[in-house]
């Protein structure tokens, strides 16, 4: 009877397993196949040759769309796991939701943390080196020699790390058992050196954040129909045609020795002609587009930068009054044993919704800063080596991401249950 009862329980581990691993891959696949069409969207097309390159070209395209998927389910994991404790919570007993459970989360939590380490310190370097690599003078050209010096330039890299990670922890704490624990890859040097990168990406969001909640407004009043108020559009287009056509016979009347008039007068025409494709796009849009969409989205961007401004400034005085409100290392209940918030599935939304717009605030505050405007993707127009360090610069925020929102208190848990989802992670995901 015994060996019939291990054997059963054997046979649900497996089956257990099985299921975990296949709903894994399928959610893995579907960001994949999404973040493999972003990327192709923004990729130079005249980067597709045939030839030697063209097969170099490929296989950075592959692992940076491996390192955005990665990033995405970074992203994702936190509001996931949200929404599946308040769904646990309120259908505990249900069949078809069995599959979403602790160990599902948690399996998920460690694969993240394991493809940000592997994409961070390997793939991207790798994709790198080997899109810059022309091969050893006096090898063979080839793929061969290409990787050959791709491995070289890999192995070099990793001991200037070690070595850096090495004299930093000298100066820090010049302690023997501190220096041993570095001869520990694998349990103490790579979490260690993941652990700096993520403070390194929380610095980086608490930069980016409060520049991207300014900017929001402003781009979503480039993306948005604003509304028409005292403005004859007819009479814009009318003059910006006119100006548009006067531009195109000084060109046609410039002599083509002129190069330098030619070029100012081609970029000016340019300009004419977006800002004309907006006035007409204004035109075009329906009336309820223009005056009930954009006040509402304006609103709704209000009130969500009001709540998270509001949480942040409610979590440092509970820092400031309250001990017990930082941070402990102690275990909360597990998943679907507790709210997350004391509002419930309510809270809950809001939540994820805070998260979500944290994230986008961030890459938005991101590319305004000056240092990485040219860090832009272009629609067609962008170079591999850029999507390569758009891709390595998301990884690193969205790995920041579930640190910075327990740190500002930006997810509406005060209460130990908030131990479910942050407490309970592998150690390797955070610092």
């Amino acid at each position: 009877m015994e060996g019939q009862d291990e054997v059963s329980a054997r046979e649900q581990h497996f089956h257990s397993q099985v299921r975990e691993s296949t709903i894994c891959f399928l959610i893995f696949a579907i960001l994949y196949i999404v973040s493999y069409f972003i990327i192709t969207r923004y990729k130079r097309k005249s980067d597709e040759q045939e030839d030697e390159d063209a097969i170099v070209n490929r296989i950075s395209l592959f692992l940076s769309t491996f390192t955005l998927a990665v990033s995405a389910g970074a992203v994702l994991l936190l509001p996931f796991s949200i929404i599946s404790n308040e769904i646990l919570l309120s259908f505990p007993q249900n069949y078809y939701i069995q599959w979403l459970n602790g160990s599902l989360i948690h399996g998920l939590w460690n694969l993240a943390s394991l493809f940000s380490n592997l994409c961070l310190f390997v793939l991207m370097p790798f994709a790198f080196f080997f899109l810059e690599s022309e091969g050893f003078a006096g090898l063979k050209k080839g793929i061969r020699a290409r990787i050959l010096e791709t491995l070289v330039m890999l192995i070099l890299l990793a001991l200037l790390i070690l070595g850096i990670v090495w004299v930093a922890s000298a100066l820090i704490d010049n302690d023997a058992a501190s220096m041993e624990s570095l001869y520990d890859l694998w349990e103490f040097y790579l979490p260690y050196l993941y652990s700096c990168i993520s403070l390194m990406g929380c610095l980086l969001l608490l930069l980016c954040t409060p520049v991207g909640l300014s900017r929001m407004f402003t781009v979503m009043g480039q993306l948005l129909v604003k509304p028409t108020i005292l403005e004859d559009l007819d009479e814009q287009i009318y003059i910006i045609t006119l100006e548009e056509e006067a531009l195109q016979r000084r060109l046609s009347g410039l002599p083509s020795s002129v190069e330098y008039n030619v070029t100012e007068l081609e970029q000016e025409l340019e300009n004419v002609k977006i800002l004309k494709k907006k006035l007409e796009r204004r035109k075009k849009a329906s009336a309820w587009e223009r005056n009930l969409v954009y006040p509402a989205v304006m609103v709704l961007l209000l009130i969500e930068t009001s709540i998270s401004v509001l949480l942040v400034a409610c979590n440092i005085l509970c820092l400031l009054v309250d001990e017990t409100a930082m941070p402990k290392g102690t275990r909360g209940p597990g998943i679907g044993n507790a709210s997350l918030s004391a509002f419930g599935f309510v809270g809950a939304a809001l939540e994820i919704i805070l998260i979500f717009y944290l994230m986008v605030s961030s890459v938005v505050g991101f590319y305004s800063l000056r240092v990485f405007g040219n860090f832009i993707p272009k629609k067609d127009d962008t170079t591999m080596t850029k999507i390569i360090g758009n891709c390595v610069s998301i990884l690193v925020l969205s790995s920041a991401l579930p640190v910075m929102s327990r740190t500002l208190g930006l997810v509406i848990v005060l209460t130990s249950a908030y131990g479910v989802l942050i407490l309970k992670m592998p150690k390797n995901t955070f610092l």
